[in-house]
């Protein structure tokens, strides 16, 4: 199982100078990958997780971090698609995959935030639909060359994005979400899947053995099928001292993760708007050493 690491967006870390001390560091330790999340806006009414209140923009937060490094791989779990138009998203991704020199992972969701909705004037149903068509216009557009989509919810007329990604057939693209007909579809359709903060061990178990019977029935080698789970730190098995964080580290290796993202932005004294930016960075300096791959 890879081990990577959150990158600051969230809080009090959430600064450039952290973004390229804790990007670089994280390189230098050998973690495989940093990984941010999106969070537009919160509604006045809304009662959220400090981790939520003031967040950096992902694409931009991920670039800022590329450009301070040249092997760490860039992820975002995830994107909402509804937000978004797929062509919109499409330059954008593949800008940054171009920047960094082929090393972004794109997760896709589809929303949960009713303030946002509103805000991006979106609406996230049909969802399985919506997703599988965001999914062939991003393809189609990341192809290069000429190319159309009309579908009954999205339309591209004949035409060309360039400069294309860096990888071919664009960034590996992950699909969230925790009912099964969207485990399902992240097997059928995706690379893999990205969990949920909330995601037990039992949860990570089912929707791997969910995500990969759906690859397999689609004709997929189930054995390349990507699980990316988030680590919130001082929850569920990874509570304690670092040799129990590290052990618990392993429970969801055994459950099917293929890679496992210790996310300090959960932390209320790292991700939390009022937290000291001076405390939280060292904190999380010291959370970056402690659990670096061996």
């Amino acid at each position: 199982m890879l081990i990577s690491f959150g990158c600051p967006v969230s809080g009090a870390w959430a600064r450039p100078e952290t973004i390229t001390t804790v990007a670089r560091r994280a390189e230098e330790l050998g973690y495989s990958g940093l990984w941010a999340f999106q969070r537009l806006l919160v509604g006045q009414d809304q009662d959220l997780a400090p981790v939520y209140r003031s967040v950096l923009d992902p694409t931009v937060a991920l670039t800022w971090a590329a450009a301070a490094t040249s092997r760490i791989r860039l992820g975002v779990s995830v994107i909402n698609v509804p937000y978004l138009s797929p062509a919109y998203l499409a330059k954008q991704v593949s800008t940054l995959d171009l920047l960094s020199g082929g090393r972004f992972d794109l997760g896709l969701g589809t929303g949960w935030s009713e303030p946002e909705f509103v805000a991006t004037g979106s609406n996230p149903n049909p969802r399985g639909r919506r997703v599988e068509e965001y999914l062939t216009v991003l393809h189609t557009l990341f192809a290069g060359g000429t190319s159309s989509y009309s579908g009954s919810l999205y339309e591209i007329p004949p035409s060309e994005m360039a400069p294309r990604p860096a990888q071919p057939g664009g960034p590996p693209i992950l699909l969230g979400g925790t009912a099964d007909v969207a485990l399902r579809r992240a097997g059928r359709i995706a690379l893999g899947w990205v969990s949920s903060s909330r995601a037990s061990i039992e949860d990570i178990a089912r929707g791997a053995r969910i995500v990969r019977a759906a690859a397999e029935e689609a004709g997929k080698d189930p054995s390349r099928v990507r699980i990316v789970v988030r680590g919130v730190l001082h929850s569920g098995p990874l509570s304690g001292t670092w040799a129990q964080i590290r052990e618990g580290a392993q429970q969801y290796a055994e459950a099917g993760a293929t890679e496992l993202f210790y996310d300090p932005n959960w932390d209320p004294r790292i991700g939390g708007p009022d937290a000291d930016p001076k405390a939280a960075a060292e904190l999380a300096e010291e959370i970056l050493t402690e659990l670096a791959p061996r």
